[in-house]
């Protein structure tokens, strides 16, 4: 099976799985908490060309974190996984990583000891993994191994692992007008190649972290390279500025689960007229993980307490979730 079709598949599959619902029930995944009321309220009152609250359409707008907002991130950044495959194939070429960390420990599948490094190690391997290459070439790699590689603890594809939720509340809200936008710390170029197939958000509409690109003309034609060399980390302080930079306008409703996403939730709601701010917390040790203050992923803690004192609204994934991923539905 192609790419395309497969990615195709999964986008018709979860379309109609949430179209029938909608029929009756647009959030038919979220149990009837005070959590999905707040989300239909909003809805309502920023649609309703009768409230107070009315939101033209132009500025209904709503940016969602993506590593643990709209797919799981346990128990590391999918994109990591990737870098970390890509580490293996690439491993002929570079015989020196054999005495190099940190590669050379992840080549021993050691990868505990290869990310003792911090934010170093994962820097080079970031770089050793996704630069060097055309920006088509990259998109290649990037879409053959989302469509085959899979979760170690749930051997499911990692497009699986997406929240159906929030799969449905993607969908709600485009329904009733909103643009819907990913700000993630992930590499752009890496989310841009399947977004559109599994959550509906075209390329243009995804903002993340990026390398430094420069032009070349080659035989062939003209070519987008990729350089070992960041451009822009779309993390904390970089997601409101991302925001600005590619949207041009403050959004009027923000999703995260982090408090890496702090700031953009900050920004987001800060604004004038009716806003919504929403935390997803991890709370369901069973049929996810369970993890907040103390995670070395997906820290919540200091937007966990501003949260209540702000008036944003906080998912409990456990008591608000009827089901977590697409594929538990009956």
């Amino acid at each position: 099976m192609s790419t395309r079709i497969f990615c195709l598949t999964i986008a018709l599959v979860v379309a109609s799985s949430v179209i029938g619902a909608q029929a009756s029930d647009p959030l038919v995944s979220w149990n009837d908490s005070a959590v999905k009321k707040a989300i239909v309220i909003f809805v309502e009152k920023t649609t309703n060309q009768g409230s107070p609250d009315f939101v033209p359409i132009p500025d209904r707008i709503a940016v969602f974190d993506n590593d643990g907002t709209l797919w799981s991130e346990q128990p590391m950044y999918f994109q990591m996984f990737f870098a970390l495959d890509r580490v293996k194939v690439l491993a002929p070429q570079h015989p020196e990583w054999k005495n190099k960390e940190p590669f050379s420990s992840l080549l021993k599948g050691d990868v505990e000891a290869a990310l003792a490094g911090g934010e170093k190690a994962i820097l080079e391997i970031i770089m050793a993994t996704h630069a060097g290459m055309t920006t088509t070439a990259f998109e290649k790699v990037v879409s053959d191994w989302i469509a085959t590689a899979r979760h170690p603890k749930t051997g499911k594809r990692y497009t699986e692992m997406v929240y159906q939720p929030m799969l449905e509340l993607l969908t709600f809200l485009r329904a009733n007008g909103f643009k819907t936008f990913i700000i993630s710390g992930g590499g752009i170029e890496f989310i841009r190649p399947w977004a559109e197939a599994v959550y509906g958000i075209p390329p243009e509409q995804v903002v993340g972290s990026s390398i430094q690109t420069k032009f070349e003309m080659r035989d062939n034609g003209p070519v987008l390279v990729r350089l070992p060399k960041l451009s822009f980390i779309d993390d904390k302080e970089g997601k409101p500025v991302g925001i600005n930079l590619h949207i041009g306008r403050r959004p009027v409703a923000a999703f995260g689960n982090s408090d890496g996403d702090l700031q953009m939730l900050h920004w987001v709601t800060a604004g004038q007229g009716p806003r919504l701010g929403l935390l997803v917390h991890h709370t369901d040790a069973e049929r996810e993980w369970a993890y907040d203050r103390k995670s070395h992923i997906g820290k919540l803690d200091k937007a966990l307490d501003e949260g209540t004192s702000r008036g944003w609204v906080v998912v409990n994934m456990k008591d608000d979730w009827k089901v977590i991923y697409p594929f538990e539905r009956k």
